[in-house]
């Protein structure tokens, strides 16, 4: 997802996305670990949706401290 996406969501949107994600890069671990994972692409690419996520909350988060 591009960041404009995520801008789009409610804050317990992005959280339970950010769950989601947190799950997925622990199974591609242990796949990594086990030798079974096939797309090794994929980490990175989850680990960027996580920093976008958490980027994105910490803007709304200053935001609402600046008014």
């Amino acid at each position: 997802m591009k960041a404009s996406e995520f801008r789009t969501m409610t804050n317990a949107e992005m959280a339970n996305r950010l769950d989601d994600s947190y799950q997925e890069i622990f199974n591609l671990r242990f796949q990594r670990a086990s030798g079974k994972l096939t797309n090794t692409a994929r980490m990175g690419l989850v680990r960027k949706e996580i920093a976008r996520i958490k980027t994105i909350l910490r803007e709304r988060e200053l935001a609402e401290q600046g008014n």
